[in-house]
């Protein structure tokens, strides 16, 4: 039996190419090279030639980002 306090930590998940587009209202080349210097959450290999970010981390930087311009 669990007795944990604790809320349970909802899964991460990966959002693919569209879906970040539509988070971000950013196009892929600027994603690339805002992920290259270090301006943008770095991409995750899912097999292939695909690839996904983290849901998280899209949003922690969408926050950052907000606190920015406040």
């Amino acid at each position: 039996m669990n007795n944990n306090n604790h809320p349970q930590q909802a899964t991460d998940r990966v959002i693919r190419e569209s879906e970040c587009r539509q988070l971000t209202g950013i196009c892929r080349t600027t994603r690339y090279l805002m992920e290259k210097d270090g301006l943008f959450p770095a991409r995750r290999k899912l097999g292939g030639r695909a690839v996904g970010w983290l849901l998280s981390e899209v949003t922690a930087w969408q926050k950052s980002c907000n606190r920015v311009s406040k």
